[in-house]
């Protein structure tokens, strides 16, 4: 990759020396000629990125169908279709179902993304050819002349050869959410929004060289979200797969020798059923049914979370945001709506100048007014009838602007402006406001003074932007970012579930502090300046567990403190909105973009929050809790399963013992007990908090209860072995009717306490078991023979021993864990 980067530039550089000289004049006026344009589309210098707002259909493709479980139960299942034994090889449809729930669910996330972009797709306005033209933000080149206007989006980096009070935004890039005044020779980064005044820019990088592109290409690199349940389960299956090829070749050489032997098997043709044997014992080592469920689970909860405009990006998602235990919050765009509003006025006491609130009014309503200033009209809503003799507009370098009015109770100039920049220290009563002032910033408010003075501003302290002699202050007012409505209630829960919350902004720390407060952070002192932020990570990691809200951080930094409170063992969400919190986004377990956001922050989130409510996460962190503790629930049917699967493959490959299962009798086993039931319990409600350990747990009950049904198998085989005049048919009927009642068992203890929804489950499934042993059309289905006499009695006796020895697992383990799922 470094080498293709050095490879592109070298190449871009000679490009631009290739291009001829542009006269800077003419530039100005006049814009590209139609020549210029086409020469710098033919060498790449052009504005033109991958699109790749969102993973692409082959991303998606490759993570869910090259995968360890597909490959060994996608090889089995081709095989018994190769042997021409369709009625074993059921089990692959787990296979296809698997995949196909992956990527129709993710493929639906990518295509809601990609109509996001569709539909926020900017225009760039360019100087071409001396005529102003919008074209689409791909087609501006390199030396581009771009126009800007108050609302416009800067398209590509470019330095400003014109400026007229002109005013950026640059929070989705920087975090920092007041704007910046630019003259000529300033630069302006794409992804800016342009807030007040006019301009044109010269455009200096383009495509992949520009700064939000370059922010954004390492978060662009896949990677899959971090999953207890997923991991644990691939860890299982990664397990049982170092065993499976020692224990697949002892099962196949045991029922070659239990069929006589391989030469006889070979020269009898009787090695097919062998195979299919040998089939049977591998694919019930391999919990594919829960890696299906876990599936569906997921894709059932990402459209219940559609439904209340969260996009699940990543199936596994869902569970994650339920294991979070630390959220790390954005301030503009999350906490609050990135714009500014009216919050109070203090009067400083002049009777002389009774009009006052009128010509705030007219400042909020001036044309020409900044966003600051425009949330005044909102409070004071009525100019009066003023009419203006002269204006000077405010600049935010100078940090003030005036007007004159020449009416009877209004005359002389007003200036509205920072306080400290606009009042006399040298006068008391200007430093007690200043004093004041002071205090009110110290809150995190942003504060403007408005003075007066009966002195009209002339024309050289005008044309100077000097301000008028004499002025005194009439008003402080005071100003506040828009917090969400659904912050400080959304915050409340994540406190009261003991989620810690740290709320990490380029935006000045006491600001940030202040809209902490606002939203209900209980915390001390006035925010942390991450300018003074230790880099190493181990001196972080304390700065972060000591404090809770940080100002002034760059995107790199918020990028490292999620990785400092990683480091820390937590599990870490990344909510954010802007290109500057793309890196954080990526690096969290669990990123959550707001729709309104930039395009890189969806990209690379795993949840996005299309309408922008806060408020929904509440349900993603509930729907997850029922995700995590429902699966738990059903991982212990399926791996305990597993468990005395592999105990029978080594015990039935020692003895050389034919194996007592077709698959499709496993299968038909499997259903009942397990497949069938797991589905419906997935879907039930489930409030539990999440508890670390889900693979311990699950393994602490599975393996022991996987012994004593293993146990019950081999008894009733032997059994059926050493008495005369059982079929084949009978005897693995036998097992069959052991296995299930064992099973079911196993079902009834996990979902206790019952309630009127489990209890049917339970009943049901006992009722498909008597219908698989009655039904002769099922029953020829699945090969089954109801045995007779003494071998249906044993298999009846032995299943309820073994039902004895699970109750006593369940006991022990609920006063062990009794908080788990089925505890």
């Amino acid at each position: 990759m470094p080498e293709r980067t050095a490879a592109r530039e070298r190449t871009l550089q000679a490009a631009r020396r290739a291009l001829p000289l542009l006269d800077a004049k003419r530039l100005l006026d006049v814009g590209l000629s139609e020549n210029d344009v086409r020469l710098r589309v033919e060498a790449g210098l052009d504005n033109r990125v991958a699109a790749d707002s969102s993973r692409s259909l082959w991303h998606i493709l490759r993570g869910n169908l090259f995968t360890l479980f597909n490959a060994i139960v996608g090889g089995s299942f081709i095989l018994l279709l190769a042997l021409g034994q369709w009625q074993d090889s059921l089990f692959g449809l787990a296979v296809i179902a698997n995949v196909l729930i992956g990527v129709v669910q993710e493929y639906r996330a990518k295509r809601t993304l990609d109509k996001l972009t569709l539909f926020h797709a900017p225009q760039a306005r360019v100087l071409r050819e001396g005529r102003v033209t919008e074209i689409a933000v791909a087609d501006v080149v390199l030396d581009d002349v771009l126009v800007l206007r108050a609302g416009d989006q800067v398209s590509a980096d470019a330095t400003i050869v014109q400026a007229d009070a002109l005013e950026i935004d640059q929070s989705l890039l920087t975090g920092e959410a007041d704007p910046v005044a630019l003259t000529v020779q300033g630069d302006v980064l794409s992804g800016s929004a342009v807030v007040a005044g006019y301009g044109r820019a010269r455009v200096v990088r383009v495509g992949a060289d520009s700064f939000a592109n370059q922010l954004t290409r390492e978060a662009k690199q896949f990677s899959l979200v971090n999953s207890e349940l997923r991991n644990g389960i691939n860890r299982i299956i990664r397990w049982i797969s170092w065993a499976l090829v020692p224990l697949t070749a002892l099962v196949v050489n045991g029922q070659m020798k239990a069929l006589g032997g391989w030469t006889q098997a070979i020269e009898t043709g009787t090695w097919r059923h062998g195979v299919v044997s040998a089939t049977a014992s591998t694919i019930s080592m391999i919990p594919q049914g829960l890696v299906l469920i876990t599936s569906v689970t997921f894709a059932l909860a990402a459209v219940k979370l559609a439904r209340n405009q969260v996009l699940v990006q990543e199936l596994p998602a869902v569970e994650g945001l339920a294991r979070v235990d630390v959220v790390c919050l954005d301030k503009t765009g999350t906490l609050t709506e990135g714009s500014v509003v009216f919050d109070d006025v203090l009067e400083i006491q002049v009777p002389s100048v009774p009009r006052w609130r009128q010509v705030l009014g007219w400042f909020g309503a001036d044309a020409n007014a900044n966003a600051t200033a425009r949330a005044l009209a909102v409070e004071f809503d009525d100019a009066g009838g003023l009419r203006p003799l002269s204006v000077l507009p405010f600049n935010s370098t100078r940090k003030w602007g005036s007007v004159a009015f020449d009416a009877e109770d209004s005359a002389g100039t007003w200036v509205l402006g920072a306080p400290e920049m606009i009042l006399n220290t040298s006068v008391s009563d200007d430093v007690a406001v200043l004093r004041t002032a002071a205090g009110l910033a110290g809150e995190g408010k942003r504060t403007l003074a408005l003075t007066h003075t009966l002195y009209p501003m002339n024309v050289s302290e005008a044309a100077q932007e000097r301000l008028p002699d004499g002025l005194r202050a009439v008003a402080i007012v005071t100003f506040r970012e828009k917090v969400r409505p659904d912050a400080a209630q959304t915050l409340s829960y994540f406190q009261e579930q003991g989620v810690g919350l740290r709320v990490i902004s380029g935006d000045n720390p006491l600001t940030v502090a202040a809209v902490a407060r606002a939203v209900g952070l209980q915390f001390e002192g006035d925010g942390y300046d991450a300018r003074t932020l230790p880099e190493d990570l181990a001196s972080m990691e304390e700065v972060l567990e000591q404090h809770h809200v940080f100002g002034r951080v760059t995107p790199t930094q918020k990028r490292d403190m999620v990785n400092a409170l990683q480091r820390r063992g937590h599990v870490v969400a990344m909510t954010g909105d802007g290109v500057n919190d793309a890196l954080a986004l990526k690096q969290a377990d669990i990123g959550i973009a707001m729709g309104s956001g930039a395009d890189a922050t969806k990209a690379v989130s795993r949840l996005v929050l299309l309408d922008g409510e806060f408020s929904h996460l509440p349900k993603v962190v509930a729907e997850g809790r029922r995700v995590i503790a429902n699966v738990e629930l059903v991982s212990k049917l399926f791996l305990t399963k597993t468990a005395y699967a592999v105990l029978l493959a080594l015990a039935f490959g020692l003895l050389l013992w034919e194996f007592p299962f077709l698959p499709r009798q496993l299968s038909a086993a499997d259903g009942l007990t397990i497949g069938i039931p797991a589905f419906f319990l997935t879907l039930l409600p489930n409030e539990r908090r999440y508890i670390p350990g889900f693979q311990r747990r699950s393994l602490a009950f599975s393996i022991p209860a996987g012994f004593v049904i293993s146990v019950v198998i081999l008894a009733v085989d032997a059994y059926s072995r050493v008495t005369v005049g059982n079929t084949q048919d009978a005897a693995q009927t036998a097992s069959f009717i052991a296995v299930s009642l064992a099973g079911l068992w196993v079902l009834a203890a996990l979902i206790r306490p019952l309630n009127r929804w489990r209890t049917l489950i339970l009943a049901i499934m006992y009722l498909g078991l008597f219908a698989c042993l009655t039904v002769p059309i099922i029953r020829d289905f699945f090969d089954l023979e109801l045995p007779t006499g003494d071998l249906l009695a044993v298999a009846i006796g032995v299943a309820i021993a073994g039902c004895l020895g699970i109750e006593i697992i369940q006991r022990i383990r609920q006063r062990r864990n009794p908080d788990s799922p089925g505890g």
